[in-house]
């Protein structure tokens, strides 16, 4: 009866979704509190359900479940609260994926850090991309792998057991005692995960960290798939056949966009794609240079999720550790990757440089000529042999349009990859897949990435794919329309605050093609002594954005993303973007990303209002 009573509630809340469910990558950080992630949202959606409300309006009046809807949303709530509820499990216990084979990755990273042994049994086969060889051997996870006939026939063990049902019925799930985590995966759609008994749980919070860093939530689109399934009605559309040709004009408007003419790869998220980078790097170095440290080296105030997924790479791997680049403010990248160069040349390591260009937040370019004698330069380890090139990762998400590969551009003489967020200018906000390239020299880099972007089932999902077919064609020209709006917003600032600091790109760098959408605002302030400095500081960059978002809701939006087709969104990188970071590091500024769609003139007027209060 209580089954039936939910899959109605389901069926009339999928009558009524509000339209931002399907088509927001991102949500308001105003009602959002990230302690509360998909709990708030859950319990107040308990409330509809037991009073029988599913109205449109009611639905997308509930708390933001998740900032980013990599890592969950709306939809993969209200699916992983159906399954528990259809299972007698509490929501928490259950766990969505976009990939098919992530979810038995995060089970066995924790294992292996807490040296607990691992079965992982199933009845007809494994799914394909699931490589043992490497897992075992690159990623250094350990398992046994049993075949059953069926569930009764699993075997007691000292250890978790992972059941994994590949299966397209979303709803048949054979929970019992002797499994600890049950995966079901569905051939289109990606995995859920149910994680089963109270002893188990403490895996539910690193198990959601792997999906924030490492892959995504079950896109939208898929967890509504999913739900229809649930309640017997139709809900895959079968027609394939734009796929390919999606997927061509995607490779060659990156091919074009880049001026790069290897094989680009195309991932889930910007994250995703960053992920089978680090694995396809360290998979060479092992391979190569056995028994040599690997060193990532990270700006400990880039993004948080670049910063934060470094680690645990090398967390989990014996011989790879992160090295801190000091890049903003006061520290010069290039001077400071000459000195990290410098120390690993003479411990002879492995040197991978992840490098934001503008960086993030604050906007700033190094000396592109200074910088590519600094990573081309010969270096000797302290026994006087050859040390290793390192390969030079950016990230070049805030200038997707900059050439720095193809043949004559600036890197096109070291190893070199670049990749992007996709969920920005790419796709302009309707989607989070990412994408990364490589020069001539990384041919063979570029193999081994793809290698683990399949692994860990990160691809880009098909609707992503017929996403970025539709955007990626028109980026250049958005990203030159969303900057001319920035500079002159900018321009604005300065004369009506100019008390204030900007961070953004000169008038001399946006002629060399650097023309960012993005700029960062400290905000002047007020006080005797640091601490109330600060304080002031912090609390007016508040004001400031409850301002634009209460007096322009339509467009002005407190949120953390970029590169979107309409409107402004406004943040504040130490509470959103940094989340992870270390506090030290953290940026307590405003972030202000416009489009090149929207009121400028209002938001002029609202800012001059803000300006005449403080």
């Amino acid at each position: 009866m209580e089954d039936n009573k939910v899959l109605n509630y389901i069926n009339d809340v999928l009558e009524n979704v509000p339209t931002d469910w399907l088509n927001l990558t991102t949500h308001r950080l105003d009602i959002y509190d990230e302690k509360l992630a998909k709990t708030q949202f859950l319990e107040q959606f308990e409330t509809l359900f037991n009073n029988n409300n599913s109205k449109s309006l009611a639905l997308s009046e509930l708390p933001t479940a998740f900032d980013y809807i990599r890592l969950g949303h709306p939809l993969s709530c209200l699916l992983e609260w159906a399954i528990a509820n259809l299972n007698n499990l509490k929501p928490k216990n259950i766990i969505s994926f976009s990939s098919k084979t992530i979810p038995v990755l995060a089970i066995l990273r924790k294992n292996l850090l807490e040296n607990k042994n691992t079965q992982i049994v199933y009845t007809d086969e494994l799914p394909d991309l699931f490589d043992v060889e490497v897992l075992q051997r690159i990623y250094g996870y350990k398992f046994d792998l049993i075949r059953v006939e069926k569930v009764s026939d699993i075997p007691v063990f000292n250890g978790s057991t992972i059941f994994i049902s590949q299966q397209d019925e979303i709803s048949n799930i054979d929970l019992t005692p002797s499994i600890d985590f049950f995966i079901n995966v569905h051939s289109q759609l990606g995995s859920i995960l149910l994680v089963n008994g109270e002893q188990n749980e403490n895996y539910i919070s690193e198990i959601q960290h792997v999906r924030r860093r490492e892959t995504i939530a079950m896109t939208p689109a898929n967890c509504l798939a999913a739900l229809k399934m649930l309640i017997k009605k139709p809900s895959i559309n079968d027609n394939k056949s734009n796929v390919e040709a999606n997927k061509r004009l995607v490779l060659d408007s990156i091919a074009a966009i880049t001026r790069v003419h290897t094989k680009p790869l195309v991932g889930s998220s910007g994250l995703s794609i960053q992920y089978a980078i680090m694995m396809g790097l360290v998979h060479d170095a092992l391979e190569k240079n056995k028994g040599k440290a690997i060193k990532f080296v990270v700006p400990p105030n880039c993004y948080g999720g670049t910063n934060d997924q470094a680690r645990r790479v090398a967390a989990s791997i014996d011989n790879v550790e992160v090295v801190d680049l000091l890049v903003d403010s006061d520290n010069d990248m290039v001077q400071s990757i000459d000195l990290v160069l410098n120390k690993i040349a003479n411990e002879d390591a492995i040197p991978y440089i992840i490098a934001e260009i503008p960086t993030n937040p604050r906007v700033e370019v190094p000396d592109l000529t200074k910088l590519i004698d600094v990573l081309s330069a010969t270096r000797k380890t302290e026994t006087g042999d050859m040390a290793i090139d390192p390969v030079f990762i950016l990230d070049q998400t805030f200038c997707p349009n900059v050439h720095f590969l193809g043949e004559g551009d600036i890197f096109s003489t070291i190893n070199a990859i670049s990749y992007v967020s996709g969920s920005k200018f790419p796709s302009g906000g309707q989607c989070t897949a990412g994408y990364c390239a490589g020069n001539k020299k990384t041919e063979v880099l570029m193999e081994k990435i793809e290698k683990h972007l399949i692994l860990c089932d990160n691809e880009a999902t098909n609707l992503q794919i017929e996403i970025l077919a539709k955007q990626l064609p028109s980026m250049n020209q958005r990203i030159y329309d969303a900057y001319k709006n920035t500079r002159e917003f900018v321009n604005f600032i300065n004369d009506t605050l100019p008390e204030a600091k900007i961070n953004f790109v000169s008038e001399e760098l946006a002629n060399k093609g650097f023309t960012p959408s993005v700029f960062s605002l400290d905000l002047p302030t007020k006080g005797s002594t640091d601490e109330e400095k600060e304080s002031y500081k912090r609390a007016l960059n508040h004001k400031l954005i409850h301002l634009m978002i209460t007096e322009i809701p339509n467009e002005s939006k407190y949120c953390v993303s970029y590169g979107q087709l309409n409107g402004c969104y406004w943040t504040i990188p130490a509470t959103s973007t940094q989340g992870t970071t270390k506090e030290g590091d953290k940026d307590y500024i405003t972030r202000v990303a416009l489009s090149p769609n929207m009121d400028l003139e209002l938001h002029k007027k609202v800012f001059l209002k803000f300006v005449e209060k403080i």
